[in-house]
This record gives C-alpha cells, sequence and structure tokens, in this order.
C-alpha cells in the first residue's frame, strides 16, 4: 500500500511541477509571430477573417480591454483558457471513468504538449479547444438525459467551436455519427430536439458565413481547396504521412500517443471480430475523436498536416484511452513530460539552441527597436515585409504606425489584403522593406535585390542589415533592409 501511496504522491509532485513549469513558460516566452498575427484581428473586429472565424480575435479583444496591451496580458490569456480546457476535460471524463480514472485521463492531458502549445501561443485552437470539451460535456447530457436546454445549448457551444476555427464542424459529424451508431438515440436524428440544435448553431454561425458570402467566399476556400492547391499536383506523398505521425507523436509525447494506437487498434480488432458496435459510451468517444483524426491523417498522404489540427480529436481519445493505460504508463508520461517542460523551459529562458526560423519569441523587441530607429531616420517612409504576416504584425504590434504586408507588390498578404484592400494613397511613397534571412552564413548585405521589388519601386538599394544577438554576443537573427524609391501602385506594379 505503501509503494503505490508513494507512486501516486510522485504522480501528482511530477504533474503540478509540469504545469508550474508551463506557466512560467507563459511568464518568459516572448511575443511569437502568431499572437502578434491575431491580435491584429483584434483591432480590427469583423464577423471574420481571410484564414480564420473571429472568436480568437474577441478573446483578445476582451483580455487586452481589461488588462492592457502587453505580450503578458496575450500569455496569460491563452493560460488561463486552456487551464478551463483542462478543467472542463476533467469534469467531462468523470461521464466516462471512475474517479481514480478520470484523475489518470487529466494527468495524461494535461502533461501533453498539447495543452503546453495552447497555454503560450495564440492561435484559434485556444477557444476551439475549451469550446469543444464545453460542446461536449452539454451534448452528453443532451443526448443522455434528453432535455431540451440541454439540446439549444449544445448547438450554440458547437457553433461557438466553428467560430473558432472551422474544424469544429467535425462536432456536428461526430454528433450525427454516434446517433447513427446508437440503437438507444438513433430517433433523435429527425426530432425536434435535433431541429432546435441545427438551428441554433446555423444562427450561431451565420455571421462567418455572411461575411464569406460578402469577401467571395475567400476563407472557406483559403481552408479548404487552397491548402490542397499549395501543394501542386495532386500525389501520395508517404514521407508527408510519417512526418505527421511525428509530430503527433511529439505532440501527445510517446507514452500517450503509442498506447492509444494500441488501444483503437485493439478496438478495431475487436468490432469486426465480433461484427458489432460497442455500447453508447465507448460509441460516443469513438465518435468524437475517429473522424478528425482519421481524415487528418489521411490528408497528410497528400498535403502537409499542421502540427494542431487534430488537436480536438485527442480530447475524447485520451479519455477512451484512459480506460485502458495503468499507472506504471501514466508514470511513465508525467516523467517524460516533466524532462521535456525542463528544457522547454531552458530554452525558453536562455536561448540555448538557435531557431533558424521566424517562428520564434527572441528577437522581435530588439528588431522593433532597429526599425523605429530607421523610421525616425526617414519619417516618410511607409513599412512592410512579405512574409505572409510574421514581420509585419509584429512590427504592428510594437509600432505605433501601421506596417504593410505583400499584398503591396502583389502578393497574398492573408489578412493584410482585406485590412489593406485599396493601397492608392501609398503611390508615389517611399518605402522601407524588411527581409528576414533565417538561414544566414555572413553578416552582410546580400547584394541581391529582390525582383519583386523592382517591379513596384522607381528605385532598390540595399541598407545595412539588422542584426540581432542574443545574451552570449552571438547573431543569432538577420534582416534585410532595402530603400524604395517611388510606389508606382498595385496596377501599375502588376504589369
Amino acid at each position: 500500500m505503501k509503494s503505490r501511496f508513494d507512486l501516486s504522491k510522485t504522480l501528482i509532485i511530477g504533474f503540478i511541477g509540469v504545469y508550474v513549469l508551463r506557466f512560467l513558460l507563459s511568464l518568459f516566452m516572448g511575443m511569437m509571430p502568431q499572437d502578434a498575427y491575431y491580435y491584429l484581428y483584434s483591432e480590427n473586429l469583423a464577423l471574420s477573417y481571410f484564414d480564420h472565424p473571429p472568436l480568437v480575435a474577441y478573446m483578445l479583444k476582451l483580455s487586452s480591454a481589461l488588462f492592457g496591451q502587453s505580450v503578458l496580458t496575450i500569455k496569460l490569456t491563452d493560460f488561463f483558457i486552456s487551464l478551463l480546457s483542462f478543467f472542463s476535460f476533467y469534469y467531462l471524463s468523470t461521464f466516462f471513468l471512475s474517479k481514480r480514472r478520470a484523475l489518470y485521463a487529466a494527468i495524461f492531458y494535461g502533461s501533453t504538449i498539447l495543452l503546453t502549445i495552447i497555454s503560450f501561443n495564440t492561435t484559434p485552437d485556444v477557444p476551439l479547444i475549451f469550446f469543444w470539451t464545453i460542446a461536449l460535456i452539454v451534448l452528453y447530457k443532451a443526448i443522455f438525459q434528453n432535455k431540451l436546454h440541454f439540446w439549444a445549448l449544445s448547438g450554440v457551444l458547437m457553433g461557438l467551436s466553428f467560430d473558432s476555427k472551422y474544424t469544429g464542424l467535425f462536432l456536428l459529424m461526430g454528433l450525427f455519427l454516434f446517433l447513427l451508431m446508437s440503437k438507444n438515440h438513433r430517433h433523435l436524428l429527425f426530432s425536434k430536439q435535433m431541429f432546435i440544435t441545427m438551428l441554433l448553431f446555423l444562427i450561431t454561425v451565420a455571421p462567418i458565413i455572411y461575411w464569406n458570402y460578402e469577401n467571395d467566399w475567400i476563407s472557406f476556400a483559403f481552408q479548404t481547396t487552397g491548402r490542397v492547391a499549395d501543394e501542386g499536383q495532386f500525389a501520395l506523398k508517404p514521407v508527408l504521412f510519417l512526418g505527421t505521425l511525428g509530430t503527433q507523436l511529439s505532440l501527445l509525447i510517446p507514452v500517450l500517443f503509442c498506447g492509444m494506437v494500441v488501444v483503437y487498434f485493439k478496438l478495431t480488432r475487436k468490432a469486426i471480430k465480433k461484427r458489432r458496435l460497442f455500447d453508447d459510451s465507448t460509441n460516443f468517444l469513438l465518435a468524437f475523436s475517429v473522424p478528425i483524426i482519421g481524415f487528418f491523417f489521411a490528408v497528410s498522404l497528400i498535403t502537409w498536416v499542421k502540427l494542431n489540427w487534430m488537436m480536438p480529436g485527442y480530447v475524447a481519445a485520451i479519455i477512451l484511452t484512459s480506460r485502458y493505460l495503468g499507472k506504471k504508463m501514466l508514470f511513465g508520461q508525467v516523467v517524460l513530460s516533466l524532462v521535456i517542460h525542463v528544457l522547454l523551459f531552458i530554452q525558453v529562458a536562455f536561448y540555448v539552441v538557435e531557431v533558424k526560423s521566424d517562428d520564434t519569441w527572441f528577437g522581435w523587441e530588439q528588431l522593433a527597436e532597429e526599425v523605429e530607429t530607421l523610421k525616425e531616420q526617414n519619417p516618410d517612409n511607409f513599412i512592410f515585409s512579405n512574409d505572409g504576416y510574421k514581420v509585419s504584425a509584429v512590427l504592428n504590434f510594437y509600432l505605433d504606425e501601421h506596417v504593410y504586408s505583400g499584398n503591396v507588390v502583389g502578393e497574398n498578404g492573408l489578412q493584410f489584403s482585406i485590412i489593406d484592400s485599396d493601397l492608392d494613397h501609398l503611390e508615389g511613397r517611399d518605402a522601407i522593406f524588411i527581409d528576414s534571412e533565417n538561414n544566414f552564413k555572413n553578416l552582410s548585405i546580400s547584394g541581391h535585390i529582390p525582383g519583386v521589388l523592382n517591379n513596384y519601386f522607381s528605385q532598390v538599394t540595399e541598407l545595412a542589415p539588422i542584426i540581432i544577438e542574443d545574451n552570449r554576443s552571438r547573431p543569432v537573427r538577420k534582416f534585410l533592409i532595402y530603400s524604395c524609391t517611388g510606389y508606382k501602385g498595385e496596377a501599375e506594379g502588376g504589369k
């Protein structure tokens, strides 16, 4: 008995350690480009946006209105929303597991890198995971208690999940799939309850549909056909599948991910062998995990699937998996998680390994200070970059003036293309162009003028680059700077 108590005590202490480190990461982590981009959303409130629905913008707008504009406000908003998601997960798990198993499930879930990512990096997944989890709680009560107010609320919550990210649509798919699988509840498919649920879902998502209609369905197209078109010709790419497998292994930590694969494999074999479905409790968890996880693993055979796309499916999957995984595996999960979080904290606090990418927290504030000096020397110049959103979004956060993106030179500027849809006021003006060079080999000028700049400006001259050093005086980031004279405008430059 004593050894069991000691193991339980060690688990709790280790898990608390993980959460303390996660909180410290939120405090120490600097601005990420995603933080700045979605903060830009919040400064330009709309019914929806180029690449995502609006709920992440409303979340940041509310927190900044209450606590002011700062990187810390953004980070703590992410942390506390994800903490609410964690407690909601535990409550949801008590519907399917004993109290002891529900605690196991919560520790498994709470020790993942999944929860860490949404705790310190602003993405639409932060509100999505929260509303997805709450929606599952209410859907369970709607189905198994069959009370009309739960059905109505579930329609709103599924709508809010969709308003967070389009993958929220998988909640609706999961609901239909479960009702089809359930002999006891199949009659609800064409019931008054389902009608009310669908009506409130449609009302909740109507602003997004209207915005897309007004903007030629640009957001829906970008997230569907646009994603596949970016990969070019259709072809099977097993390497991408293996890459997705690796990212998901890292996201959940290998102990949990491998345990999950084994559990789902055994359940599949059992269903095939017995030629029948499982009980309603198991079917519920399968219906809200298999479609989204299976879909994106299938998609990964032809295109790159991002780390976070499957995240919502793991809510139900971890609860189901926790029925079968024992305390020893949980102990291994927590120990490995603790080690990973210690290493993450050391990296964030001391920047041990250089991140050769713009997807980093390091150096942005220093860049803004250097660009501000450049602007003071050239007060009439406008500033822009051309990397989708990253440099432009971060500078918009730190600087007092608007910074433009790649649509200045006819490229896709994502939400910037919506915000700055008319650039006529820039014609004839001079500009400063900033280009991040990630894999730099020297600290000198590049000696190369990007061809697209010559199309849109009368003259382009490369200036001395901006070099960002770390605390040990190592040059870790390099930004190429170009002085651009006489902007020709979109129509003239595109000829």
